[in-house]
């Protein structure tokens, strides 16, 4: 007798440890650099190791052997679920960006605009008559 309730039992618990009590609140947890294509938009080539890292703050990882390279990473939980994850590593040759790859590109808009400013700032220009 006692050994059916013992079994019994152990089935019992065991099958509990594997529902999950509803309403638990799971904290969101942000780890990494937050990386946003404003900031993307920023980065030209030709910029100084010290102007990339006043854009995109302190790289997550600095490769001890390769100092041209600067790496971030983004990641955002819920609980065990991950919601979103990104990427982006920095090149430079001679202190001086030179390509960046992951998961933002340059927009067009910060083309665009650039392209805008420039033509203003060549027609605002004072002339000499």
């Amino acid at each position: 007798m006692y050994k059916f309730l013992l079994i019994g039992t152990i089935c019992f618990i065991s099958a509990c440890s594997s529902l999950q009590f509803p309403g638990v609140y799971k904290i969101r947890v942000e780890q990494g650099n937050v990386i946003k294509q404003d900031m993307v938009d920023q980065l030209k080539p030709g910029m100084s190791k010290d102007q990339v890292e006043f854009i995109m703050g302190t790289a997550l990882l600095k490769d001890s052997f390769n100092n041209d390279r600067w790496d971030y990473i983004y990641t955002l939980r819920r609980g065990e679920t991950l919601q979103q994850q990104n990427s982006m590593s920095i090149f430079f040759k001679n202190g001086e960006l030179t390509h960046f790859t992951g998961d933002f590109v340059p927009s067009e808009n910060a083309e665009n605009s650039e392209t805008q400013a420039n033509q203003r700032s060549d027609t605002s220009a004072p002339q000499d008559s």
